[in-house]
């Protein structure tokens, strides 16, 4: 039986096979989530996403893809970085990019076998992509990606305030 469920809690410290990383597209590190991962995880992280390769200047991950690496430091084995959109009123593509990270890390799941995820809400931070509509994006794809992944039975979504808990739990709820 497949699952998502929303928790408040630091990300860093979830047992499963896999956090996401809400990052940006240089990979090496920023505020939020991100700095929180990396912290975390150590200098370890740095030096494997230094070494992925750029595809552009500047750029390991565009806005809407997804990276392995491994965890490091931290009490998941892997991280799978996804850079989110930064929100400029909705009418630039933003729920598109979005939906494209979280089934861009599903399918970078399923390919690896992973079968336990945790998800930060990306984009909500710095990034300013509203919680509420952000939330129906996140759970909105990822239960249609469940489908198409059978290994993937734990998808959780690390809170790190109640407001989006609550968001969250309500959209969770929601047939």
């Amino acid at each position: 039986m497949k699952r998502m469920r929303a928790v408040q809690a630091d990300i860093t410290t979830l047992k499963v096979e896999a956090i996401v990383n809400a990052a940006n597209e240089t990979l090496l590190g920023g505020g939020g989530v991100d700095g929180a991962i990396h912290r975390a995880a150590g200098p370890g992280l740095l030096a494997e996403c230094r070494a992925l390769p750029q595809v552009s200047p500047g750029v390991r991950c565009p806005t809407g893809e997804a990276r392995l690496t491994a965890g490091h430091r931290l009490a998941a084995p892997w991280v799978i970085h996804t850079v989110g959109p930064v929100w400029q009123g909705g009418g630039h593509g933003e729920p598109e990019l979005l939906a494209r990270c979280y089934r861009s890390v599903m399918a970078l799941a399923r390919e690896r076998g992973l079968r336990s995820l945790a998800f930060p809400a990306i984009s909500c931070g710095v990034y300013a992509y509203p919680p509420a509509a952000a939330t129906a994006v996140a759970v909105d794809t990822v239960r249609d990606e469940l489908l198409r992944s059978p290994a993937v039975t734990e998808v959780v979504f690390a809170c790190f305030g109640q407001d989006l808990l609550t968001l969250y739990r309500s959209r969770l709820e929601a047939p």
